[in-house]
């Protein structure tokens, strides 16, 4: 590959992290204790499942940290997927699957299962509460005895609503100010993803297969979807899991570990 396009693909994959360090100001911070958690369970050679990988994050920061580990990243948007696929051009510890995580034969797809890590953030929010609890019961079967699964997403302590509803309109006033000095949105990102020359065609593609991300969907109020840590905790020992506790969290995010 060359340097123009290295730089290209480079260029799209920062864009995406500004836009996501927005809404997640101590998104690295997030990034830092998964991979401590994966080195500490799996070692510095782990064979691991970037779960929804988006354009590629986490495993971004993985190889970065442990040059020795090996990844598979799986996803079904197709704009995420080509930053990803161009950032990681040329790289043979970087496997890409294409799946739904709905559909019950995701894992028959998988090329290195087990797996000692699988690994998400600030994805399965979209799945509505019985999805994801199916598909937190299909991840012991992906992962080897002992290996671990992260997920860090938008979750929160229903304990403390006052403090949660404090820290939220401190969070909020300061995102006005960023945007007021310029900052991209999620809106603004697939705007952009739209009339890039590089996305275009991808962008296109993702719209027709699970629509207009800038949109509100139809069904929107009626969606059930898990927004408690606690939930997420006791779904994974329900589903199998031997541990499962939080790591780490924010006023809005969390990042749940559970072991096999």
């Amino acid at each position: 590959m060359t340097a123009t396009a290295t730089s290209a693909w480079q260029r799209l994959q920062t864009s995406w992290d500004r836009q996501q360090e927005w809404y997640m100001p101590d998104r690295e911070e997030r990034f830092r204790v998964m991979l401590d958690t994966v080195e500490a369970v799996a070692g510095s050679a782990p064979r691991v499942l970037d779960l929804a990988c988006g354009t590629g994050s986490i495993s971004d920061r993985l190889l970065r940290r442990l040059p020795g580990a090996r990844t598979t990243c799986l996803d079904i948007d197709p704009t995420l997927l080509t930053i990803a696929r161009g950032h990681f051009a040329g790289d043979d510890r970087v496997t890409f699957v294409e799946a739904d995580l709905t559909d019950p034969g995701w894992t028959g797809r998988l090329p290195e299962a087990p797996y000692d890590a699988v690994v998400t953030a600030t994805a399965l929010h979209w799945l509505d509460t019985e999805p994801l609890r199916r598909l937190y019961g299909s991840l012991t079967g992906v992962l080897r005895e002992g290996g671990v699964f992260l997920n860090a997403d938008h979750m929160e302590d229903g304990s403390a609503p006052r403090l949660n509803a404090a820290l939220r309109t401190l969070h909020t006033g300061r995102q006005e100010q960023q945007r007021r000095e310029g900052a991209v949105d999620w809106a603004d990102w697939w705007d952009a993803a739209a009339r890039d020359p590089l996305l275009a065609a991808a962008t296109a593609e993702r719209f027709a297969l699970l629509g207009d991300p800038r949109r509100p969907r139809a069904d929107a109020g009626r969606r059930d979807r898990p927004t408690l840590t606690r939930w997420h905790i006791e779904t994974l020992l329900e589903q199998g899991f031997g541990e499962a506790r939080q790591v780490w969290c924010s006023a809005s995010d969390a990042l749940v570990a559970a072991l096999r």
